[in-house]
């Protein structure tokens, strides 16, 4: 063996212990890493950098990028939102829709984008069902890795895999050539997680079990609820005309307007003049019974479904907070009526606590103190003016981030030309930073927010990992590596032989890159399949597939993008990417041996 192929092998048994037991954080070892290979001068100063430049680091910046783009729109909370109404919290359910839906899309574009663009939807869906993230993006994630097996364009390796097989004058395969086993591998990969996922996957990690949020605390320390309800008036209604006052909705039922919405207006904390019509949409909030009463008394009928509200039941777009009364403040002594709280600032004030009591319904007379304390709900745009004013402390703590509807469609066209680029022969990096650039200068986001959006960590992790699968294959150690394993199984069982090729496609695959073990591997594998006299393209496919067999180590771009939202540790890809690799490879071998021979 050269001393060389020793040193980077050295390197990478080190590399991987560390990154399994974390004795130092994961980005900081993948740079030791780095480091190590130009110290030893393995790499020369440009390669060891070489992962700076990668295309696969600048992809990964450009994801993250057009995702928090995409989750400013509110486009990927809408799904979510749709998803619980259909599932509930049925984390089975969840699970097995999500990872389906990213899966599927997964199979026409990059699995990083698929992981990107679902990722916000995933958080959202943890928060609203109080499910662990941690026990929903690792599964999700891994459906976006296999999603990449469902056609011929959906990874980078495979779409390399027909390159290889004309170079060495082999057919290529088709567009849907690789469907049925990419298919029966998602299948069995949401399966896998349905059955075992409760003993594999961690629940509560540090980052994976979401914290209170500063809504839900203010909703548990003052009994608020998040039931927000929505009706129509109809012609017939006893409610038409009459103003919000008169119809006794304070007075009498103890309830509250969160807004109005008529056929081309809507009105957030609709002043007490404003007079109900015909066909209008009202959002009440209040107990459930006293609900009924006003819907009752009134003729009011339900609707299920309010788009035109924008959100408002969604903790992101709108929200309680506490408003307190300084001494100075101009309100000292007068009274909402007076102030009209509702008609200059749009936030709806739901009950006061003024000198230890607390005041609900009709609070529209009350002399206000100093010290008095409001619970005021509206959308954080008008919350955000409310905090601005002399009048009134906010308390909250709140992000006025609103979500930019009018951008939907520009961010996911951004997004559409980005995929679109990448399938007529641009680079990934150069597709992506086009949509991730286009969301900027669309001004879906500034560029100080893009800058934000970067996960650094994630990006040095790549950066530092990268040259050790650049020296793995210059040095000759994967080839050395092949050639010995391909040696002692020539001649062996066919069966013996797909494992063979599975298990070093998976190997290669999670200390360099996909299209690396695949450039690696094909050459190897179609002189084996010759010499043994079985037809070598399925076996240089077997490779390709097995190549995003990537789950042991949050080495793929996937699962480097997702392990900080996830909170995960590398034990836990360990303990459940393992389990994952082993289906994966069993599944696999099994269909090509049956279907391809």
């Amino acid at each position: 063996m050269e001393t060389e192929i020793l040193i980077v092998l050295t390197i990478l048994g080190i590399t991987v212990i560390m990154l399994v037991t974390e004795v130092v954080r994961i980005d900081v070892t993948a740079l030791l890493a780095m480091l190590a290979l130009s110290w030893t001068g393995i790499l020369s100063t440009s390669e060891a950098l070489s992962g700076f430049s990668s295309n696969a680091v600048v992809a990964m910046i450009a994801v993250m990028i057009m995702g928090d783009g995409i989750s400013r729109t509110g486009m990927m909370a809408r799904f979510s939102k749709k998803v619980v109404a259909k599932v509930g919290s049925n984390k089975t359910g969840i699970l097995g829709v999500m990872s389906l839906s990213v899966g599927t899309i997964s199979g026409v574009i990059q699995n990083i984008g698929a992981a990107a663009l679902f990722l916000p939807s995933i958080l959202d869906i943890a928060r609203r069902t109080k499910i662990s993230v941690s026990a929903l993006i690792m599964p999700i994630g891994f459906a976006a890795i296999i999603g990449g097996t469902l056609t011929m364009v959906g990874s980078g390796h495979l779409i390399l895999t027909n390159d290889l097989l004309m170079s060495a004058d082999l057919e290529p395969y088709g567009l849907f050539a690789v469907t049925p086993v990419g298919i029966v591998l998602l299948v069995a990969a949401i399966l896998f997680f349905l059955v075992f996922g409760k003993y594999l996957l961690p629940q509560d990690t540090e980052g994976g079990q979401q914290e209170l949020t500063e809504q839900e605390k203010v909703m548990e320390t003052f009994e608020l609820s998040r039931s927000i309800r929505y009706f129509r008036i109809p012609t017939v209604s006893p409610l038409v005309d009459k103003t919000l006052e008169d119809s006794g909705i304070w007075r009498d039922y103890h309830l509250n307007i969160l807004a109005l919405a008529g056929k081309k207006y809507v009105k957030y904390a609709p002043w007490r003049e404003t007079r109900f019509e015909a066909d209008q949409i009202l959002a009440l909030y209040g107990d459930s019974e006293r609900i009924d009463q006003y819907v009752s008394d009134y003729k009011l009928e339900p609707v299920t479904y309010a788009p035109m509200f924008h959100g408002i039941d969604d903790h992101a777009e709108s929200g309680f907070v506490e408003v307190i009364i300084p001494p100075r403040s101009e309100l000292v002594g007068k009274t909402i009526r007076k102030f009209s709280m509702r008609k200059r600032y749009a936030v709806e004030p739901l009950m006061i606590f003024s000198q230890g009591k607390k005041i609900e319904g009709d609070i529209s007379d009350h002399e206000i103190l100093a010290g008095d304390t409001f619970i005021v709900y509206g959308p954080w745009s008008h919350i955000q003016e409310l905090q601005q004013s002399e009048p009134f402390v906010v308390a909250t703590p709140f992000e006025a981030e609103p979500r930019d509807r009018s951008k939907t469609w520009v961010a996911a066209g951004s997004f559409g030309l980005a995929i679109a680029l990448a399938l007529t022969g641009f680079s990934i990096s150069i597709a992506f930073l086009t949509g991730a650039m286009a969301m900027v200068l669309t001004r879906v986001m500034s560029i100080q927010e893009a800058y934000r959006a970067i996960e650094w960590k994630v990006v040095f992790l790549l950066v530092g990992l990268i040259p050790l699968g650049v020296a793995m294959q210059n040095s000759g150690a994967a080839e050395f590596l092949a050639q010995n394993v391909m040696g002692v199984v020539e001649g062996s069982h066919l069966l013996v032989l797909l494992l063979t090729v599975g298990v070093l496609a998976t190997g290669f695959s999670l200390v360099m890159s996909n299209v690396g073990a695949v450039v690696v591997l094909a050459p190897l594998v179609v002189s084996i399949g010759t010499l043994a006299g079985v037809d070598p393209r399925p076996l240089v496919l077997l490779a390709a597939v097995c190549a995003g067999n990537s789950f042991v180590l949050p080495t793929h771009q996937v699962n480097a993008l997702l392990m900080t939202a996830g909170g995960y540790k590398t034990r836990d890809y360990f303990k459940a990417g393992g389990g994952m690799t082993i289906v994966f490879l069993a599944v696999a071998v099994s269909f090509f041996y049956f279907a391809f021979f």
